[in-house]
């Protein structure tokens, strides 16, 4: 489709409203590149602000059509022309080589599809890779969550597998770049930290690290799709409890006590919270793609695409905001370094590309951390209740869908997609929802082994009788961010199952019972969760907890809890998951995940500061799994008594049937 729709066009019309059909269709393209969440068509605001019925059906099927376009993502392996074809460019632009992260120009979790270059290139489509492209050889480095996946989704024959950290990308370089190589890298997509690291690397080898001008990927790739345009708005302080102006006045003036004169924002979720706003441009996280620059003065530069920001935000965001096109960002750094400013940037997020530039311009560099980030992760009272009230609504849907599964489950014939397609469902019905958090994973069996395991058409399994299923998903709601893991008998689990699944719970339960002194890390509080299974020599090998944003990121920091060193204490009004686990490959998995909240301890007779957790997440914990021998009394007290508070919210808002299955789920033991 090369023009814009007669109809749409003749609608318009009708409604009064003139449009040039080459820029209404760049326009609906980038519409056509975000993705929709489930609150609705609120794109139509950006196209044709007021439209109602025939006109946003119409467009609706014009957006609909342009994204059924995907830009080759789907196909997974990539066809092998495609790794040629790069290769050919590589050596046209005399290079050996060229990293391909995937990245994009925020580091974040969620990619837009004009970004995902690595599964274009090798059609792996998990949310961690790198891929090493050389003359006459390709690597692909990926963690431990997808070692599997691979072997399905890359041709293992044009891209050697690798393992990290076992098997860094930087080794691998000084291993095979050609000495004298020029190895590049576009600068937009490596940190600061990161092109130090593949320098040092390159430079064993006798070779460069070199940056590129335009990505040789996007040279090849002819049918990538647009940058994602999404309504970016405001969120309001009934959600936040504090206004853009106090948070930037906070910000600024630790922005002062660091030496800086202005802050180079780069995290779309900084971002968000610091200006009061929420947006679309990814999957599953409310944010607007864009950058920012913090003066010590409180006013604020927003670089973002200005098609996405209709009127009522602009009047939202107010004069102290000034917004400008992306590409004028360089020009600013341009200007800070002839004005000599100093200026904060988080070296291991920002991009090569900005910290050069300003170098260059005369800028001085203070590498320190995002200066929004701590202050995001400490939730204010308003924040907390709202993030409560997110966690009661998605509770009720829990219930009820942990019912339905547990009567449905006992056919024999429920598989997964339609299992978690059930849970959507029922997160629907409350009226509240925005998105999914993240992609649900549902897993029964040995798929439940599998991590971050997706299910599909092609690997999807039966909730055979006998198995274990585990479903971890998570809602976004306005008020707040949710994300549960349950793992549930069906049909009655062996022996070693109520073992294992036991002591995942009692790790579970020390976490959430822990109590601490000021200061403390999640890296400290790490082994309290894995105690149980350690006895037995037994372990996982994730993180036991990462932060949660606030109607924001579900993998927020800068705190969390894993065996990785962290040297950010644990702060009152933090939000971390708790997700203790166990996988048996080609058998079964077990991970039993609540969020908590950071609090105040009274402790009488302390000697100083003490924290504990308040637990949000209100569902029941499959009590059939459970082997009570191995519970103490006191793990057992905390078990009735998180059930009881389960039953005590929950109940009074779900249906009969419901309610008397969750009296049974919540018996005491």
């Amino acid at each position: 489709m090369s023009s814009a729709p007669d109809d749409v066009l003749r609608l318009l019309r009708q409604r009064g409203r003139d449009a040039e059909p080459t820029a209404l269709e760049a326009l609906m393209r980038g519409v056509a590149a975000a993705p929709e969440g489930l609150a609705g068509p609120e794109w139509v605001e950006l196209v044709a602000p007021g439209a109602e019925g025939d006109l946003v059906n119409a467009l609706t099927s014009w957006r609909d059509a342009l994204a059924r376009a995907d830009g080759g993502l789907d196909a997974s392996p990539a066809p092998p022309e495609r790794l040629a074809a790069l290769r050919s460019e590589l050596k046209r632009r005399g290079l050996d080589g060229f990293v391909a992260p995937r990245a994009d120009e925020h580091q974040g979790e969620y990619v837009p599809r004009r970004s995902q270059r690595l599964a274009w290139l090798t059609g792996f489509s998990g949310s961690a890779g790198l891929a090493i492209v050389l003359a006459d050889r390709a690597a692909l480095f990926v963690d431990g969550r997808y070692t599997l996946a691979i072997r399905t989704q890359v041709d293992l024959k044009a891209f050697s597998p690798h393992q990290v950290p076992e098997q860094s990308p930087e080794a691998w370089i000084a291993a095979n770049l050609p000495n004298g190589g020029k190895l590049g890298f576009d600068p937009w997509l490596q940190t600061m930290d990161g092109y130090e690291r593949f320098a040092r690397a390159a430079q064993r080898a006798g070779g460069t690290f070199v940056p590129v001008e335009h990505n040789p990927i996007d040279a090849v790739w002819r049918d990538r799709p647009a940058a994602p345009l999404a309504p970016v708005l405001p969120q309001p302080e009934e959600f936040t409890g504090e206004s853009s102006a106090s948070r930037r006045k906070r910000i600024a003036e630790t922005l002062t006590s660091r030496g800086a004169e202005v802050a180079l924002l780069t995290a779309p979720d900084s971002i968000a919270w610091l200006l009061n706003i929420r947006g679309g441009d990814v999957p599953r996280t409310p944010f607007a793609l864009g950058f920012a620059l913090l003066h010590a003065d409180e006013h604020v530069d927003l670089y973002m695409d200005l098609r996405k920001i209709p009127p009522r935000t602009v009047s939202w965001l107010g004069n102290s905001v000034t917004l400008a096109p992306p590409e004028e960002l360089g020009p600013a750094l341009d200007t800070l370094g002839k004005m000599a400013k100093r200026v904060l940037i988080e070296p291991s997020t920002a991009p090569y590309w900005a910290a050069t530039r300003l170098q260059a311009a005369g800028a001085t560099l203070i590498r320190d951390a995002d200066p929004v980030a701590l202050p995001k992760a400490c939730k204010n009272a308003t924040e907390l209740e709202g993030i409560r009230s997110a966690h009661r609504r998605d509770g009720v849907a829990m219930s009820r869908f942990l019912a339905w599964l547990d009567r449905e489950s006992k056919t024999g014939r429920l598989r997964e997609i339609e299992v978690s397609d059930r849970l959507q469902a029922m997160r629907e019905e409350t009226g509240k929802l925005r998105d999914l958090s993240f992609d649900t994973i549902s897993g029964a069996g040995p798929n439940g082994a599998v991590v971050h395991y997706h299910a599909t058409t092609a690997t999807e399994r039966t909730l055979d009788l006998g198995s274990l299923y585990l479903v971890d998903s998570g809602g976004q709601y306005r008020d707040g961010t949710t994300d549960i893991t349950r793992t549930v008998a069906i049909g009655t689990p062996s022996a070693e199952m109520r073992d294992r699944f036991t002591r995942v719970l009692k790790g579970h339960i020390a976490l959430a019972m822990a109590r601490f002194p000021a200061g403390t890390t999640g890296s400290q509080l790490d082994s309290l969760a894995r105690y149980a299974l350690w006895q037995v020599g037994l372990d996982y090998d994730h993180g036991t907890g990462h932060g949660v944003g606030a109607y924001l990121s579900v993998h927020e920091g800068p705190q969390r809890i894993s065996k990785v060193a962290n040297n950010i204490a644990l702060q009152p009004g933090m939000i971390v998951s708790n997700e203790p686990g166990y996988y048996k490959t080609g058998a079964y998995g077990i991970r039993i995940e609540n969020l908590l909240a950071v609090r105040e301890a009274n402790i009488a007779g302390a000697d100083r500061r003490y924290y504990e957790f308040e637990t949000l997440t209100l569902a029941p914990i499959d009590l059939n799994c459970i082997e009570p021998a191995l519970l103490t009394e006191a793990e057992k007290a905390w078990l009735n008594g998180y059930h009881a508070r389960v039953q005590e919210v929950v109940a009074p808002q779900v249906d009969d049937s419901t309610r008397a299955w969750l009296g049974m789920a919540t018996r005491a033991i």
